[in-house]
């Protein structure tokens, strides 16, 4: 059997509004800048699945050309955070995000 049903707008944008509240929320609460950047993360991917839905809602292409935008920033962003994390680690030994509050060179 064969369903073809459709998720109503309002339902992705739910998901969507939980998904964000949950990054930030882990993004506030964690102090490990790994997961920090994961939360960051979270919180673009619900951003970009909202930009899907608004664009499958509308029948527009517009969205899927704008998350294509936020996943080349987003890729970039780590690959430059997580060598930031790396050499912080190497020089202090940790990467406790309170102990960084001080940027010496």
């Amino acid at each position: 059997m064969i369903w073809n049903a459709t998720v109503p707008f309002g339902a992705w944008a739910v998901l969507s509004g939980l998904l964000f509240t949950m990054g930030a929320a882990g993004f506030l609460v964690r102090r490990d800048p790994i997961v920090m950047f994961m939360c960051i993360e979270l919180m673009l991917n619900a951003g970009n699945l909202l930009f899907v839905a608004a664009a499958r809602y509308l029948g527009v292409v517009d969205g899927q050309v704008y998350v294509f935008f936020v996943m080349t920033v987003a890729a970039a962003e780590v690959a430059v955070g997580l060598a930031i994390i790396v050499a912080i680690f190497r020089r202090k030994t940790t990467i406790d995000v309170d102990e960084m509050s001080e940027m010496r060179g």
